[in-house]
């Protein structure tokens, strides 16, 4: 069963933060009543639509609930699923996507997702067998590093008919619950690279990317449903001026700026008109990564993550702009469905029946107009 969608883009804006109020910024960011359209009312004006947008005092159960929730219930069913978060540096995104900690009301999407999907399991009947598979990686100065382990620094990107594009070589642990899950999260996040700058001082300088395919195998109806969830937490996009960086973190500025610039291109091949045949998907890791869940075989949310405050406003411009082109993004997504033979056997044979059922009552149908015509 396939179905074609756009991609949906969520836009958060965050609280200010103390250096922008010390920078003498204010806020210039007005979200209206129904939260799917916001005005800027700083040096520019301008109003900006979305799917939904949250105000600085929004909970991270509701973006979870509008953001990530549907999407969840999507890759349950066997579709593949993709949730990014896209923004300038310290503007949200790993806030939003993991949260601070999670065992409170602040954990982020990620930890709900993964606790969500072992309820289902749980109350799953049981004649449906589940595999939770995960792995965890960051692209970081265009080199895959495996997060899992210290090893695999410069994984490599392979695709073929089976798996479609995927990292060789990846780590990949089967989960038994979600103690397990987050116990590996918090060991990849400690290989993270991040480094301190003058906007952020824990500033991720990668993307990382933490996937989980959940495969589920009906032992009475045959057939096995196998989604995938991409958790995407891109690195912010860098004024070099503003985070005051230098050295080895001006060349990762630059490599994070080229790849989110890459990515940019991607989505304006993808909705401006021109020849889909010629996507730059290669240009980049993170695009190569990405391609099935911009403009393919995906269910995708992006969350633009924002500054409401003026000392960042063209920073959170640019973001809106970013989200206003990958709104228009079409993905057409399958649910991945595999039978075994002999349940496709069974699927021919009950085919055959109704064919042959068909036949017979067309048969019958013109035998008793005969008869009708013999009786006048």
């Amino acid at each position: 069963m396939a179905s074609s969608g756009n991609v949906k883009v969520v836009c958060r804006f965050r609280p200010q933060l103390a250096n922008e109020l010390s920078k003498g910024g204010n806020s210039i960011v007005r979200v209206d009543a129904g939260g799917t359209a916001c005005q800027i009312n700083g040096q520019r004006k301008a109003t900006f639509s979305f799917d939904k947008i949250f105000a600085d005092g929004c909970t991270q159960e509701e973006v979870y609930d509008y953001a990530a929730k549907p999407i969840v219930e999507d890759v349950l069913k066997g579709y593949n699923g993709t949730i990014f978060a896209y923004g300038q540096t310290s503007s949200g995104k790993t806030h939003t996507m993991e949260g601070p900690n999670v065992d409170s009301e602040e954990r982020g999407i990620i930890p709900r997702i993964v606790y969500n999907i072992f309820s289902y399991i749980d109350l799953a009947p049981e004649t449906l067998e589940f595999t939770v598979r995960v792995s965890y990686f960051e692209i970081y100065m265009e080199r895959i590093r495996d997060l899992l382990t210290d090893g695999n620094v410069n994984l490599q990107i392979h695709e073929n008919r089976e798996r479609g594009v995927y990292v060789r070589h990846a780590t990949e642990l089967y989960m038994q619950d979600p103690e397990d899950v987050m116990a590996v999260m918090r060991s990849g996040a400690e290989r993270r690279s991040v480094a301190a700058t003058n906007m952020n001082d824990h500033s991720s300088r990668s993307h990382s990317v933490f996937l989980m395919e959940i495969t589920q195998k009906d032992t009475i109806k045959g057939g096995l449903k196998t989604g995938k969830l991409f958790l995407v937490d891109l690195a912010g996009s860098e004024k070099v001026s503003k985070t005051g960086a230098d050295g080895t973190v001006l060349d990762e500025a630059k490599n994070i700026n080229k790849s989110l610039s890459a990515l940019g291109l991607v989505i304006m091949s993808l909705t401006e008109g021109g020849n889909r045949q010629h996507v730059p998907y290669r240009d980049s890791k993170l695009t190569r990564i990405l391609q099935e869940s911009l403009g393919g075989n995906a269910r995708t949310t992006m969350i633009i993550c924002c500054s409401p405050s003026s000392y960042n406003e063209q920073e959170t411009i640019s973001t809106l702009r970013f989200g206003l082109r990958a709104k228009k993004i079409k993905n057409k997504a399958v649910v991945n469905v595999k039978y075994s033979a002999e349940e496709l056997e069974r699927q021919v044979c009950r085919q055959n029946q109704t064919a042959s059922f068909s036949v017979a009552c067309r048969s019958c149908d013109t035998h008793v107009r005969l008869l009708s015509l013999l009786a006048r």
